[in-house]
């Protein structure tokens, strides 16, 4: 598959990078095999969608800037976030985007430090 290629804001790549994170620390899956630049398939493949919709719910993107930012094309942005949406009929997947959007708000409210030079 042929990844979607825009510029992508530094704040934007950040932010990526601490849903991917997250996701990573949370399933087990590797953060790096999430952005290979391949189709990604079975659990790699969920857990980039969970990634991709945290950062729709707890960033409030839209879902084009969505797929800039995880250098994908806006319907498999909108098909991985549908999948997230009804995953959360069921109460574990629920629990899990419910403790990843906390995680995710906490770090990004949390007051800047600023270090030393």
């Amino acid at each position: 598959m042929e990844r979607y290629r825009t510029p992508v804001r530094r704040e934007d790549r950040v932010r990526v990078g601490l849903a991917l994170e997250l996701v990573a620390a949370s399933t087990g899956v590797p953060k790096e095999t999430m952005e290979e630049r391949k189709r990604l398939e079975g659990r790699a493949c969920r857990a980039r969608w969970l990634a991709m919709y945290l950062s729709y719910v707890t960033f409030g993107w839209p879902m084009d800037r969505v797929a800039h930012a995880f250098g994908l094309n806006r319907a498999t942005a909108a098909a991985a976030c549908r999948w997230a949406e009804d995953g959360r009929d069921r109460p574990a997947m629920d629990d899990l985007l419910d403790r990843l959007e906390r995680c995710a708000r906490a770090v990004l409210e949390a007051p800047r430090c600023e270090l030393p030079a």
